[in-house]
């Protein structure tokens, strides 16, 4: 799931890579992470803007577009929901501090 977080998520397509039912995926998923499948590949990808908003100058719009989120508004929800901060919040916090840029 790591790998393909920049595509749209579809669970058909994963459970059928894995030869499961979809219904029975999600649960099994559920019962034994306590998140969602859903929760999980937003949570990926919220890393990978993470990455972005400490790295580069990259607006939010595209940071979010670049991690697949179909607009800044959903990203900018879905990120201060996993994170507690909005992206310009958390690029202000952490610029530099975990991705090695420059403050600025």
């Amino acid at each position: 799931m790591r790998e393909h977080s920049s595509e749209r998520f579809s669970l058909q397509a994963m459970a059928g890579a894995l030869y499961v039912n979809g219904s029975y995926l999600l649960r099994v998923y559920k019962a034994q992470t306590g998140h969602t499948l859903l929760w999980f590949h937003h949570h990926v990808r919220c890393e990978n803007a993470k990455k972005l908003l400490s790295d580069t100058d990259l607006s939010i719009a595209v940071v979010g577009e670049t991690v697949s989120f179909v607009s800044a508004a959903h990203f900018s929800h879905i990120f201060k929901k996993l994170t507690g901060m909005t992206p310009s919040a958390y690029r202000q916090v952490y610029r530099g501090v975990e991705g090695g840029g420059s403050k600025g």
